[in-house]
């Protein structure tokens, strides 16, 4: 089986408060992407569950992978047969784009269908958010609300499909550690979701990725592209999750010319859509 996990963004994320448990309680739209990893599986004939990866280089082991985590997860409710995997890695890596979390969830998602498990969806999002805070969104991979730790999801009619994202990776990698450091948990009095019905155009004004302010400090590139991408024609840009890529939508297609401006030089960049269904 062949399946491809899309990357997603954040618009706006707002740091609620500090958890008995240790986690912190987010308030953030997440939306999906069709920049894509490729995963791959098939019965293992000689009964070893393994796994090779190629494309972007990672960090740990390929066994502590959480593709295996998601198989050896499923493992434990439904004694499935071994497997080998392989896993081509495109989107970044520590980016805020969610490409570990969408990688397991679509494993999930593929190893119920491929053994006819019968999984439903709850179930397959409970399992999900045991591997990550953001796993869970990946089960349905449609425009949702996301609280709690992000596992808490309520889908949204919001519908982005007329506009075009360009993404920027400046190869920066931040840590959740370092990330939350810097961030003062507050409860605001409007909703999020109410201050995304007032449209986009109000977006840059009133809906903020609260890791900013502190990662803008750290590394003012971040910040710069942001800028770059307002710059560009952008109706809303902002950082992704707790970084380091950044994005701009755009309400028409993007000139040639622009794609190719070279104050991005050597940097990962990314145009393409936002999606709306469930892709994968």
């Amino acid at each position: 089986m062949i399946l491809y996990p899309n990357a997603k963004i954040n618009i706006g994320l707002r740091i609620l408060e500090k958890r008995a448990d240790g986690f912190h309680a987010i308030e953030t739209l997440f939306v999906p992407i069709d920049l894509c990893d490729i995963l791959e599986f098939a019965p293992a004939g000689d009964g070893i569950t393994g796994i090779g990866i190629t494309g972007i280089d990672l960090d740990g082991k390929p066994d502590d992978n959480l593709v295996v985590r998601a198989w050896q997860l499923m493992k434990e409710r439904y004694d499935i047969p071994a497997v080998k995997i392989h896993l081509h890695k495109i989107i970044p890596v520590g980016a805020g784009l969610g490409g570990g979390s969408a990688d397991a969830a679509f494993m999930l998602r593929g190893l119920n269908e491929q053994f006819a498990l019968n999984c439903g969806m709850q179930e397959l999002e409970e399992m999900a958010a045991m591997l990550g805070s953001d796993c869970s969104f990946f089960i349905r991979n449609r425009p949702a609300i996301g609280t709690g730790r992000g596992e808490l999801l309520s889908e949204t009619s919001m519908s982005l499909e007329n506009y075009r994202i360009l993404l920027v990776n400046p190869a920066i990698h931040i840590s959740s550690k370092e990330a939350y450091s810097g961030v003062l948990p507050a409860k605001p009095e409007n909703t999020l979701e109410g201050l995304l019905n007032q449209g986009i155009t109000s977006w840059q004004q009133t809906v903020h990725n609260e890791f900013e302010k502190s990662i803008f400090k750290l590394y003012p590139k971040i910040e710069q592209l942001k800028l770059k991408l307002l710059e560009m024609g952008a109706v809303y840009a902002a950082m992704s999750g707790s970084g380091s890529s950044v994005y701009g939508l755009f309400p028409e297609g993007i000139p040639e010319e622009m794609l190719k401006n070279p104050y991005f030089g050597n940097l990962f960049t990314f145009y393409g859509k936002l999606l709306t269904g469930n892709p994968g």
